[in-house]
């Protein structure tokens, strides 16, 4: 995966933005300010940098030519600032795409890897088409294609923001995943109060599975996927 320079200065944002990324598999490196960040990118250099247009010590922009001036670094502006003037200057600078706030983490993320793709070379590692994993001898097999659950020769009936789910902590087995995590990429939003919607998703998928034992609550953190890939 990637190493990413992220900065901004909401620190809630950024602390967002970091965690869906290194969930990703990203290396992300997190800057709340400009100063520092020239700097570091001659120590070692970024694959990409998501750069916010305001800053407390400077202008995303004057920082982002003289990034470009020197090495050509992909950015991506991250920015309240929606006039067309801006855009125009931020491509004209060199950015390599650009967002307006607010915006969804899922939309961050793929503009990401189709931006990594389009200047690295960097492709994604495609999903397993069927994987298989296994838990005190029971089996539960997705088929990515198809969007197939299947559990002990039984096919599960799931929603589709249920599929996303289970599949999302599935791939990232092991991993404590966050409610925050799960809301901005499989439900595509982020509001007060609505993590109670993934503690609703979750009992479902549960249910279904006729088991808890495949998906762990971490209390304070969130979920965690403890099959074992077999496939």
């Amino acid at each position: 995966m990637a190493k990413l320079f992220v900065v901004e200065d909401n620190s809630g944002l950024l602390d967002a933005v970091v965690s869906y990324l290194e969930v990703e598999g990203h290396t992300v490196v997190p800057f709340d300010r400009i100063s520092g960040v020239f700097e570091a990118t001659r120590m070692a250099q970024p694959d990409a940098i998501i750069l916010d247009v305001m800053l407390p010590d400077g202008d995303g922009f004057h920082l982002a030519r003289k990034i470009k001036h020197e090495r050509d670094i992909p950015i991506l502006f991250l920015t309240a600032r929606t006039s067309e003037s801006d855009r125009i200057t931020g491509f004209e600078i060199g950015a390599d795409d650009y967002i307006t706030k607010p915006f969804s983490m899922r939309e961050l993320v793929l503009r990401i890897r189709a931006l990594l793709a389009r200047t690295t070379g960097r492709q994604e590692t495609p999903e397993h088409a069927v994987s298989q994993w296994e838990l005190d001898a029971h089996i539960l097999t997705l088929d990515n294609e198809r969007h197939l659950c299947i559990h002990d020769d039984q096919e599960v009936k799931l929603t589709a923001t249920e599929w996303k789910i289970l599949a999302f902590l599935a791939e990232r087995e092991q991993t404590v995943i966050s409610r925050e995590q799960i809301l901005g990429v499989c439900l595509d939003y982020l509001a007060e109060g609505s993590e109670r919607a993934v503690n609703t998703h979750m009992k479902n998928i549960r249910a279904k599975l006729d088991s808890q034992q495949w998906i762990e609550t971490v209390r304070g953190f969130g979920y965690r996927f403890v099959g074992k890939r077999l496939s």
